[in-house]
């Protein structure tokens, strides 16, 4: 019997990746990278407006292209490998990225008269200029007693479909009139592919409508057009009547124009799009009671739970969405809006210059942060320089560091930084466990797990869990494949692919009992701080934290002498 192959294709926020898996056993076959080539890394940005984030549509169709034919060129060259034997192909994407198009299903920004306009391009998953939308949308839903906020955490956020919707009507009139519909990234690369763009009749994905755009069945979809356009008159128009469906479905069949400019066959069965950490959590095995964190320049937390089973509303995630990630079970969503652009901001603004720059920088900060025992510095920080995702929802909190002083060096900051992002993680956790959705292990995959197991250890001793490292590097890219091969009927579910073609690695970091107990006590100022600038009904003192700190820290440098 011939070898059979699936490929994944993950957009991510500064490239896209395709990936060729051989179905037997998950092995990678070949893979290739494009990164986007409009504007900064990919994201067309706004001197005038910090919270503006766009992308050229452009990018992702060359994207497509260069970088699906890159890898099956290269996967030729493997034994086994023929092209005819690729019997389906996934898509994982950002999101909420939605795209203003016309009524054909082309994007805005391709049509000459719109190609400089920032509003007619698609609206990146980071892009929070429309944080005002988003309060308003969760105000008008609580205060009109509508269900929409219960299976999205209790508030709409800035990062999401109708918010981005209802900025554009406000701010970019010319572009909202000329669009005939908004189409999810997600949606609109598996249409695009298959040659089924009309707005009307492309799939809609479960993972997208659901986390995104407070789809439900229990409320027959998407929010009344009432709900919307009490939000913004003309919005309800952008409602799609069609049943969002979960990505083990077919989006349709590679179209004859993409096949030849890729080099494989037309016909090819294209599974419905997701976003890429529901795909990355099952590119990690995920299953009940694992939560898969999916770590890069934020975060996303997936889990899933049986729909036979009960389960809680919980405040604070981005979503409870039937189907999202494995069909059969509920998708559970949380995250974090910033992890390693944390990281990244540092390096790139305020690390001194003998550390170097970039990579450089990031690998001698690490070293020397690796050196230094939980509380030796005496800081802590709060992990909100792009706001916070999870459980907060508030995308005009900010970051802060305190506990400073004039002897403060920049791999202590470092490191801080680090840990507040361990100690966001460890929020989530809590938040779902005081739920009842238990967390029994955790597998983590994404560049950052890769390469940084200080960032792991730190993550082990917050979270008093181990890390465990999924067997993928490109845990995205594999998700989309697999539902590749099952919309290609190489496997009746996801999970009988799963058991084949994931794993984890045999590295598992642990967390040291003496550096989790020192962080017990640090988390409970980082919660402190996380209550008393994140919420309205903090009545505690905050006087006595600094003090704490430098407890912390004294007890941490007599124990290294």
């Amino acid at each position: 019997m011939a070898q059979q192959f699936a490929i994944g294709v993950d957009y991510g926020t500064n490239s896209v990746r395709a990936l060729v898996v051989d179905l037997a056993d998950g092995a990678e076959i070949a893979t290739e990278v494009y990164d986007y080539c409009h504007g900064d890394a990919g994201v067309l940005v706004d001197a005038a407006d910090p919270n503006l984030a766009r992308q050229s549509p452009a990018d992702y169709i060359e994207g497509f292209h260069a970088a699906v034919a890159g890898a099956v060129a290269k996967a030729t060259q493997a034994a086994g490998f023929d092209p005819k034997h690729v019997v389906g192909i996934g898509v994982d994407t950002t999101g909420s990225t939605p795209i203003p198009v016309n009524a054909a299903g082309t994007p805005l920004a391709l049509l000459d008269e719109f190609q400089d306009e920032l509003a007619a391009q698609a609206w990146l998953w980071k892009d929070h200029t429309a944080y005002s939308e988003a309060q308003e949308i969760t105000a008008k839903a609580r205060d009109g007693g509508y269900p929409y906020l219960a299976k999205c955490g209790g508030a709409y956020s800035s990062e999401w479909y109708w918010s981005k919707i209802a900025h554009c009507l406000r701010t970019a009139p010319r572009v909202a009139q000329a669009a005939a519909s908004w189409v999810e990234l997600a949606d609109y690369v598996p249409a695009y592919i298959t040659g089924n763009q009309h707005p009307a009749k492309l799939a809609r994905s479960i993972c997208a409508s659901g986390h995104k755009a407070m789809y439900h069945d229990a409320w027959g979809g998407l929010p009344s057009a009432e709900f919307l356009e009490s939000v913004e008159p003309g919005l309800s128009r952008f409602r799609y009547d069609a049943k969002a469906v979960p990505s083990n479905k077919p989006a349709g069949r590679l179209c004859e124009s993409v096949a030849r400019q890729v080099g494989l066959p037309a016909g090819i069965p294209v599974a419905v799009g997701a976003f890429d950490a529901h795909m990355g959590a099952v590119g990690s095995g995920c299953g009940v009671g694992t939560l898969v964190k999916i770590m890069g320049t934020s975060t996303c937390d997936c889990m899933v739970a049986p729909l036979a089973q009960p389960l809680p509303d919980v405040p604070g995630l981005c979503g409870i969405v039937p189907e999202s990630i494995v069909p059969g079970m509920y998708g559970l969503e949380a995250g974090q809006s910033a992890v390693g652009d944390n990281f990244n901001w540092f390096v790139k603004h305020l690390a001194p210059a003998e550390f170097g720059a970039g990579a450089e920088a990031h690998a001698a900060l690490t070293a020397a942060a690796a050196k230094l025992r939980p509380g030796e510095s005496g800081l802590l920080a709060l992990d909100w320089n792009n706001g916070n995702r999870c459980v907060l929802t508030d995308p005009l909190l900010t970051g802060l560091l305190i506990g400073q002083t004039l002897y403060t060096t920049a791999p202590e900051i470092y490191r801080a930084l680090i840990e507040a992002t361990a100690f966001g993680a460890l929020k989530i956790i809590s938040r779902l466990e005081e739920y009842g959705v238990g967390v029994s292990e955790v597998i983590v995959c994404g560049g950052i797990a890769e390469k940084n197991p200080l960032v792991m250890q730190i993550y082990a001793d917050v979270t008093n869990r181990p890390m465990k490292i999924s067997r993928s590097g490109q845990t995205c890219a594999l998700g989309a494949a697999i539902f590749g091969a099952v919309v290609g009927g190489a496997y009746p579910t996801v999970e009988a692919a799963q058991a084949k073609m994931t794993g984890v690695k045999s590295t598992i970091y642990s967390p040291i009992s003496t550096q989790a107990a020192t962080y017990a006590k640090l988390y409970a100022l980082y919660q402190m701080l996380h209550d008393a600038f994140g919420t309205t009904d903090f009545h505690g003192s905050l006087s006595q934290v600094m003090k704490d700190l430098i407890a912390i820290r004294h007890d941490a440098r007599r124990g290294a002498r």
